[in-house]
C-alpha cells in the first residue's frame, strides 16, 4: 500500500467521537445496488451498481465510491447518467452534524450538504449551483440492506421530485 492510501485510510472510527461517527460508519463495507432514474415524464430506467465505504483520515470521516451503472465505463445510464464518484463525510462536532462533499469529476457534479439523523433516517440538504434545493435521505437502514432517495425541488417548485432511487444490499464474504 502507497503511503498515501495507508495514512487516508483509517481501521475504525476516531475514540472521541466514535458513536456520533456510526451514523454513516455503520455502511463501510462493500455494497451492490440497483439504481432506479425517475425522470420528469413518469419514465423510469434500471441499472446495476455498486458502493463502497471505508473509513478515512484518522478515523474522523467517511469515504465512499458510488459506480452506477456497473462496470464503469458502461453506455450512459439514461436520466441520472453515469456516477463514478466519492463523498466524503466528515462529522463535525461544532454543529452536530456531518459536512459531506460529493465530487463526480466525470460529469462535473459537485454538491455540498449537510447530513442529520432525523427519526430513523439519515437526510442531507444542501443547494445546487443554481439554487435548486436537495435532499438524499437513506431509508429502511438494516445492517445489510438501505433505501437511498435523491431528490431535487426548484427553488419556486412547491415539492420535491424523486430523481434517483438506490437500493443497496450488502455483499456477503
Amino acid at each position: 500500500m502507497s503511503d498515501f492510501a495507508r495514512f487516508l485510510h483509517a481501521d475504525g472510527p476516531y475514540p472521541e467521537y466514535a458513536a456520533a461517527l456510526q451514523l454513516y460508519g455503520r455502511f463501510v463495507g462493500d455494497w451492490d445496488a440497483e439504481i432506479t432514474a425517475h425522470g420528469t415524464d413518469e419514465a423510469r430506467h434500471v441499472a446495476p451498481g455498486e458502493i463502497h465505504f471505508g473509513w478515512v483520515l484518522e478515523g474522523r470521516a467517511v469515504q465512499d465510491v458510488w459506480m452506477i451503472p456497473r462496470p464503469a465505463g458502461a453506455p450512459a445510464f439514461p436520466i441520472a447518467g453515469n456516477w463514478y464518484g466519492t463523498t466524503l463525510r466528515v462529522y463535525d462536532p461544532t454543529i452536530s452534524a456531518w459536512r459531506i462533499s460529493w465530487f463526480d469529476p466525470g460529469r462535473s457534479v459537485f454538491r455540498q450538504q449537510i447530513g442529520r439523523p432525523r427519526g430513523p433516517d439519515i437526510v442531507q440538504e444542501g443547494t445546487t449551483e443554481s439554487g435548486d434545493l436537495t435532499r438524499w435521505s437513506f431509508t429502511e437502514i438494516t445492517d445489510n440492506s438501505f433505501h437511498w432517495l435523491g431528490e431535487a425541488k426548484a427553488a419556486a417548485a412547491p415539492d420535491w421530485r424523486l430523481v434517483v432511487d438506490v437500493r443497496a444490499q450488502r455483499r456477503k464474504g
